[in-house]
């Protein structure tokens, strides 16, 4: 939420395959708080696309570049975040227009 708030269009969170995380349940507990930020997001009027969550293992390099690319993809289809406009606006910072 903090990179959001920040101005971040988007938000990608890398966890391990279920089953597999050395930390338990950790990549469980991160998808659901995942999932409460997204109906947050909603909730808000902001596309839950801004957040998204990938499973993998770190041997899995071109599954990371596509969940990369993936996610770079969401974010250009959405409009700028409007915090960032925000926060831009408050420093006195001119935006690009929204493509």
């Amino acid at each position: 939420m903090q990179a959001l708030r920040d101005g971040a269009d988007g938000v990608g969170i890398f966890g391990c395959h279920k089953g597999e995380c050395d930390f338990e349940t950790g990549n469980i507990v991160a998808e659901r708080h995942v999932n409460i930020v997204k109906t947050m997001l909603e909730n808000a009027g902001f596309s839950p696309d801004r957040v998204m969550m990938y499973f993998m293992s770190a041997a899995e390099i071109e599954r990371f570049t596509d969940a990369i690319a993936d996610l770079t993809q969401k974010i250009q289809e959405l409009p700028i975040n409007p915090l960032k406009e925000d926060k831009a606006r408050g420093l006195g910072i001119a935006l690009p227009p929204d493509p």
